[in-house]
């Protein structure tokens, strides 16, 4: 990653984050992050190097969901930080998060349209990691059975948000896939709040009429629902 390949070329103390403090913490990261991206502007490059950091996981995040490969994921986010750096004088205020995601969306929108808008594995094969690769996933307290519905679910809806128009499916990875707010998405976009609204209810009626279309989707659907009923 960028951080770690360039971390030694500096010896200056970047402030610590702050800790949560109940509901003024997120405005508390939010002004962190404000002043992190001020002085990686004036060339202080620890400070860059602290919003990779904070920000990595999620911007990784949403290119695994988008590419659904490890190695173009892993590159896709290394190339939204070296844009990031090259590029922050172009960021005039406002959340670093939706800024860099949204960096980090098109570089992934244009890998996709390069090899044809496919991803680079196959659903079939296994189900879809969301975490990277350095990162454990457990299944804490998840029954079995209930964890095997839920992966084979996963594909079956990672396969039906393969069908939609790429502003679309974008959109609903956003959205329902990281739990991004309208406004976010908006900011990540570059499109108005409306047309993110109108968007994700076109995708979500597409993915409705896809899953009540197929019994065999139906019932797995049921029978992931009933876990969580019991």
């Amino acid at each position: 990653m960028f951080r770690r390949r360039r971390e030694a070329q500096s010896t200056a103390v970047v402030e610590p984050a702050p800790e949560p403090a109940g509901d003024d913490a997120l405005d508390a990261e939010n002004r962190y992050d404000e002043r992190l991206i001020h002085s990686a502007q004036a060339g202080d490059l620890p400070s860059f190097n602290a919003l990779v950091t904070r920000h990595e996981r999620s911007v990784y995040a949403v290119c695994y969901r988008m590419l659904r490969d490890v190695q173009a994921a892993e590159d896709a986010t290394q190339d939204t930080f070296v844009k990031a750096w090259s590029s922050l004088s172009s960021f005039r205020g406002g959340l670093v998060r939706p800024w860099l995601l949204r960096i980090a969306t098109n570089r992934c929108l244009d890998l996709l349209r390069s090899r044809g808008r496919r991803p680079a594995d196959s659903l079939d094969a296994e189900a879809v990691e969301v975490e990277p690769r350095w990162t454990s996933q457990t299944g804490s307290g998840e029954h079995p059975e209930a964890f095997a519905a839920r992966s084979e679910l996963s594909g079956v809806l990672e396969r039906a948000l393969d069908t939609l128009p790429e502003d679309q499916r974008v959109v609903m990875i956003l959205a329902d896939v990281h739990g991004h707010s309208y406004e976010e998405i908006a900011q990540i976009t570059g499109v108005a709040v409306g047309t993110v609204k109108s968007r994700i209810s076109r995708s979500r009626s597409r993915l409705r009429d896809i899953l009540t279309a197929d019994s065999a989707s139906r019932e797995l659907f049921e029978r992931f629902a009933r876990h969580y009923d019991d």
